[in-house]
């Protein structure tokens, strides 16, 4: 799994001194070098967050320093081990501990990390650096959605709040969010981002393949043999740009009417999970496969850990296992002119292009 966060410690780490040893209520000027790596970091789509053992009222001055406050998501800072604080990150982050690194200049904190969390990346301040010639870390291209992927956690944080005080039902907030689902084909701009996903999703990822920029650019050229639909997602918070993508077969090899489409790939981004985007998605492809004449729906899936949560989506929109079975995946699949098509949710307005 990439690296989705950089957690850094405090003292020793992101500057020099202990912090709640100032004789002023101030903060130690934190290093260059460090805040370099930091925004490198961050314009290759790399969030960076905090775990700190001092006291909160440091957290409390560095949140105040807004320059140097947004560099960073879901910091955390108290007296409990470091362990502890980075599964919190996990949690509010929505992402798996294994896309987590954790810089620390102690032997001690770096330990208790690993034995706890042996998933997670850790590394002393001076191997960092190191982290740029990461190949996971270094896209052929930067997508949109990379660029500003710490701007939209900020903005999940403000969604996450107005959700906690909201006193009506889950519907009813989804509604009051006014969620926007864009669904169409996909173009040559969209390809480095669909490849992203592949890449970068395990919860709502089918197959965990990563296909090559070529082919992809190539099943773009072959639209009687190939769908590849994308989905962008907005509401009131702002946009989340483009979360959903799938790579369809419509006729294999020697097919001349087929009836089967086969979905090669679907990816939906973790952080649109809840929101009904993934049954709206699949609906959408069903109804496209319908137009076209087909009449089955497969969906090959290897079974992880992680996709639990997609295979009970599949279950729920009426997917069955069928068929003959590789050794390593799933095939999943239905009768789309017979039982009943999964909802669109009402509360979700769609825009749809052909």
């Amino acid at each position: 799994m990439s690296v989705k966060c950089v957690v850094w410690d405090l003292d020793g780490t992101l500057w020099d001194g202990i912090a709640v040893e100032q004789t002023t209520e101030t903060l130690p000027a934190p290093r260059p070098a460090v805040l370099a790596l930091i925004d490198e970091l961050a314009a290759r789509g790399v969030m960076s967050s905090i775990a700190s053992r001092t006291d909160p009222s440091i957290l409390d001055l560095l949140l105040a320093d807004e320059p140097l406050a947004e560099r960073f998501v879901a910091p955390q800072a108290d007296w409990q081990d470091k362990s502890v604080a980075l599964r919190r990150i996990s949690a509010e982050l929505g992402i798996g501990l294994a896309a987590l690194a954790f810089v620390d200049d102690n032997p001690f904190e770096r330990a208790e990390v690993a034995a706890a969390l042996p998933e997670v990346l850790v590394l002393a301040p001076e191997q960092a650096a190191g982290l740029l010639d990461s190949p996971e870390l270094d896209p052929a291209a930067l997508t949109p959605e990379a660029r500003g992927r710490v701007s939209r956690y900020r903005e999940e944080a403000r969604r996450k709040d107005a959700e906690t005080a909201f006193t009506g039902s889950r519907a009813e907030f989804l509604r009051w969010c006014g969620m926007r689902l864009t669904l169409c084909p996909a173009t040559a701009a969209d390809v480095p981002r669909l490849v992203e996903l592949a890449r970068r999703t395990h919860r709502m990822n089918t197959t965990g393949d990563v296909p090559p920029v070529e082919e992809v650019l190539t099943r773009l050229t072959d639209p009687d043999g190939w769908f590849l639909p994308v989905a962008e997602l907005s509401d009131r918070f702002g946009g989340y740009g483009l979360i959903g993508a799938a790579v369809i077969e419509k006729a294999a090899a020697g097919e001349r009417d087929p009836v089967t489409w086969r979905v090669r790939l679907l990816a939906l981004s973790c952080r649109v999970a809840g929101r009904g985007v993934a049954p709206a998605f699949l609906r959408w492809v069903m109804d496209r496969a319908l137009a076209e004449g087909a009449r089955e729906l497969h969906v090959p899936v290897r079974p992880t850990g992680a996709n639990v949560e997609l295979r009970v989506l599949f279950r729920q929109c009426g997917l069955r296992v069928t068929g003959p079975q590789p050794a390593d995946l799933a095939i999943l699949g239905r009768r789309l002119d017979e039982g009943v098509l999964p909802d669109y949710p009402e509360y979700l307005e769609l825009e749809t292009t052909t």
